[in-house]
């Protein structure tokens, strides 16, 4: 499974990470830089409108309220040559426009703010996809397949909504403070300063009740991707597990989890309330010290009621951004985390690639050949391959066979290129594979898995899957009937535009191998690989399967894997691999006839049984 490394647990040491997925996400932005200009612009406005909404109440009180009472003016003529009805109505006309101002920039802000990021995120999810599709077995073989989907659909979308439902708001948020500390100190710096004591102490509570929230938010994310990844084992095997009757113990397993990741969501929600309501004491603190001492220097004639009323107004809104910050942490956690996630698979680096001047090929004769080939999946341990050498030539028909785990898939991955040898040479007509570009490499070849792949769609796409574009209906049917599919696909319902459910659960075992077969022969490559193509099969499918094999195999070098030595009967050479050698390499008669491996294993099949034959 790919780990996030050492997981940070203070805000000072989340910010690093922020940081670099920030970096990490600003060649996706660079495109929608206007977008981010204008709200950008928009945000800006909207601060200022903030930072103007209580002055028309500010002039209401010193320039109405208190000439009414016989009071001079301010010295401001504009103002003082008003009427006081005309200044009076200005002063409510502008509260209007001030709020509706702030509202529509707010309202183009976000909008402009939530345009690029799931723009942004939409290209990052796709590049993310295209990614995972790229990187080797080696990686997806430590992989959870539960935790990389969360990362590509969970993760990438909780970017996307944190973009804009926390980290705008906290962004306009400490916007705020900074206008509004300055106009504060412009209008009374002894005030101000009274009014920023508690700050101190509540920058130290967040940095303390933040560090807990982080650590929680990063757990219950890891929590939640162990659960997705034990959910889509357990959806991927629910045949086993209903077959063994453990699903209740697979479900209190799941359970557990879940309950885990429940109670660190509710640590998570009650520091964050803790931390508001924190917040709520310090800002009553603060507001009874400008109310005292705002009174006193109004009775003192160093301040009017207006910019008091100023001053309370902008108090509650200066600590909004801690307010907030407390609101949103365990999310912006949760974000930070994601986003680090992301980051992560994004930047892991393929060790399969194509070299700066890799060839495109095309029409290969289909000659392989293995010279050396060592190859270990993991440093250490025991290689799966020791110093293979062997040539086979274009058009020859060869079964690899051997116990099980003697390194025969291994074999072919490395002819797919799934894998690089650890040492030794890969060959096909006579050039180094690691020459050849990934994508031209696996067009000239057709691969047939134990398991096969199909998705949820027309059996016709599932069939042309990799076949080239313009393949056409009648050599669609061609290959259908050359796997002896043709018949079974025209008795369902819509034919060949018969939609099919996930993995074709809706076929049976030898109707999807079949269609599998079907597809490797549209891909009209010299080179034919099959891995264990009839294992559990009932004998009818078998014999069907076996005799389109040999159809299919006419004209291409072929590899067939199998344990079925009733298979190999038929081939041109039998490679028998044993501990990860070739222990034997001949035709099945001369094999037999040595009294070796192969003939050990043939012998054990009950050697002398009724042949599949080949038509």
């Amino acid at each position: 499974m790919v780990t996030s490394g050492h997981r940070q647990t203070s805000l000072r040491e989340t910010l690093p990470g922020l940081r670099r997925v920030l970096v990490r996400m600003a060649p996706y932005l660079r495109p929608h830089r206007g977008l981010v200009a204008g709200g950008s612009a928009a945000l800006v406005a909207a601060v200022l409108t903030k930072l103007a909404e209580p002055w028309p109440l500010k002039f209401i009180i010193d320039h109405v309220v208190q000439v009414s009472d016989g009071s001079s003016g301010s010295g401001i003529a504009l103002v003082d040559d008003l009427p006081i009805m005309t200044l009076l109505l200005v002063c409510a006309l502008g509260i209007i426009v001030v709020i509706g101002l702030r509202a529509m920039f707010d309202y183009i802000a976000t909008i402009a703010f939530a345009l690029a990021g799931n723009r942004v995120l939409t290209r990052v999810r796709a590049d993310l996809f295209r990614h995972l599709l790229a990187l080797p077995q080696a990686f997806h073989s430590k992989s959870k397949t539960g935790d990389l989907t969360m990362r590509l659909i969970s993760d990438v979308g909780m970017l996307k909504e944190t973009a804009v439902t926390a980290a705008l708001p906290l962004a306009v948020s400490m916007l705020i403070l900074v206008g509004m500390i300055s106009v504060m100190l412009v209008l009374n710096w002894q005030l101000t300063l009274i009014a920023l004591l508690p700050l101190p102490l509540l920058w130290l509570f967040s940095l303390h009740i933040g560090k807990k929230i982080q650590t929680v938010a990063r757990k219950q994310r890891r929590n939640e991707g162990d659960m997705a990844a034990t959910s889509a084992e357990t959806m991927a095997g629910i045949r086993t597990v209903q077959a063994l009757g453990v699903e209740q113990e697979v479900g209190d397993g799941f359970a557990g989890a879940n309950e885990k990741s429940l109670k660190e969501g509710i640590k998570a929600k009650r520091l964050a309330a803790g931390l508001e309501r924190l917040v709520d004491v310090l800002v009553a603190f603060a507001t009874a010290l400008i109310l005292y001492f705002g009174t006193l220097f109004v009775l003192d004639g160093r301040l009017t009621p207006g910019d008091l009323l100023v001053f309370i107004t902008y108090l509650k809104n200066m600590f909004r951004p801690v307010r907030d910050y407390a609101k949103y942490s365990a999310r912006l956690a949760k974000a930070t985390a994601a986003g680090e996630r992301v980051v992560e698979l994004l930047d892991t680096r393929s060790t399969v690639i194509d070299c700066p001047d890799a060839d495109l090929v095309d029409n290969l004769n289909g000659q392989i050949e293995l010279s050396e080939v060592s190859f270990g999946y993991d440093h250490g341990e025991t290689p799966a391959l020791h110093d293979v050498s062997v040539k086979i030539e274009p058009g020859e028909r060869i079964v690899v066979t051997g116990p099980s785990g003697s390194g025969k898939s291994t074999f072919v991955s490395l002819l797919l290129r799934l894998y690089d040898p650890t040492s030794g040479l890969v060959k096909i007509d006579g050039q180094d594979i690691r020459g050849i570009s990934l994508q031209s490499l696996r067009r000239q070849i057709s691969f047939v898995p134990q398991e096969t792949l199909l998705f949820r769609a027309s059996i016709r796409d599932n069939l042309i899957l990799g076949a080239d574009i313009d393949v056409t209906d009648e050599q669609i049917e061609k290959a259908a009937r050359l796997a002896s599919a043709h018949d079974f696909i025209m008795q369902l319902p819509d034919g060949y535009d018969t939609e099919i459910m996930e993995r074709g659960g809706t076929l049976s075992a030898g109707q999807r191998q079949r269609i599998a077969l079907a597809r490797a022969s549209l891909r009209q490559s010299p080179i034919l690989i099959l891995d264990e193509p009839t294992v559990g099969l009932d004998n009818v499918n078998e014999a069907v399967v076996s005799q389109a094999i040999w159809r299919l195999a006419k004209g291409r070098t072929t590899l067939l894997i199998t344990h079925d030595l009733r298979l190999a009967q038929q081939a041109d050479r039998i490679l028998c691999v044993d501990g990860g050698r070739i222990a034997e390499d001949g035709t099945h008669d001369r094999l037999v006839k040595q009294d070796g491996p192969y003939a050990r294993l043939w012998n054990r099949q009950g050697g002398g049984h009724d042949v599949i034959a080949a038509e």
